[in-house]
């Protein structure tokens, strides 16, 4: 430590100084020095490399004023030119195109559209993979252009919108429960068939139902029974012939009796059989088809 001294004197009077009194130098001198000036170099060198690596990810990024790259921000939110991946899941309330553009989603695996609720919870999903399409929600609806539901899905009933349904599958349609619909016509030049395998077909209209085929033939074949029935009505079979060629036919009568005439008879249950035709009816003697 340096000690310094102070010494009033007066005027005219003289002090002796000794003649080897030490001299201290105040700073930084030797080794302490060249570190400290190295040490200031080190940082002014990792200074300099920060500012350049800054500039280079400016650069490289493409930051600028209004975002970075081909992201803008805008006042209504997020805009972004080109083709962009995200590894993570994206969090958006919209997602739209440019009015001159389409929009694209596309991933190798697949791609998962969720809502959720205020809770976090799933409310509807959209899942699109490479070999289904999987919708999970209470209501599924396609709509037109002018907000008309084309296509409508819950849990009780299939509702399609359009005028016309087409079916163009070799195989048809296959409804595993009933169908209802004011018309069911094929192609023009193409045969209508409807067929059950297994079960029963029924056709039901509370004001009737008309089947028609201008150009061609109406053809029922079953293995059992085919009934036709009328609660309140008739039924009318108008046509220029009526064939039934599998009717039972009763014994011959004598030869050129009938003159190939034959007398249509029906038994109490319905049964309908053929008689010999002769001057009066001739169906009681071969009542006993009705057996």
């Amino acid at each position: 430590m340096v000690r310094e001294q102070y010494t009033t004197i007066t005027e005219g009077t003289q002090i002796e100084r000794p003649e080897n009194q030490a001299v201290y130098k105040i700073g930084i001198y030797g080794w302490r020095k060249r570190c400290l000036y190295l040490f200031v170099l080190l940082l002014l060198i990792i200074l300099l490399v920060n500012f350049a690596l800054t500039i280079w990810i400016l650069r490289v990024m493409w930051f600028s004023p209004v975002g970075m790259g081909h992201l803008h921000v805008t006042a209504d939110g997020l805009r972004l030119e080109g083709e962009s991946e995200f590894l993570f899941p994206l969090y958006v309330k919209e997602i739209r195109s440019r009015e001159d553009s389409s929009l694209l989603l596309q991933s190798t695996q697949n791609v998962t559209v969720n809502a959720r609720n205020t809770e976090g919870e799933v409310t509807g999903r959209l899942k699109v993979g490479p070999q289904m399409v999987e919708v999970q929600s209470q209501q599924f609806q396609i709509h037109s252009k002018d907000g008309k539901p084309l296509f409508t899905v819950d849990e009780e009933k299939v509702m399609v919108g359009t005028d016309k349904l087409r079916v163009t599958g070799p195989e048809g349609a296959l409804f595993e429960h009933s169908v209802e619909t004011p018309l069911v016509r094929p192609d023009p030049l193409q045969d209508l068939r409807l067929e059950s395998p297994t079960r029963s077909l029924s056709m039901d209209a509370p004001k009737g139902v008309h089947i028609q085929a201008p150009a061609g033939k109406f053809e029922a074949l079953t293995q059992m029974d085919i009934l036709l029935q009328s609660s309140d009505g008739t039924l009318v079979l108008d046509a220029e012939t009526v064939c039934l060629p599998e009717l039972a036919l009763g014994s011959h009568g004598p030869a050129g009796s009938s003159q190939g005439l034959y007398e249509v008879c029906a038994c109490p249950d319905g049964k309908l059989y053929l008689s010999v035709a002769g001057v009066g009816t001739t169906c009681h003697e071969h009542s006993h088809l009705c057996l």
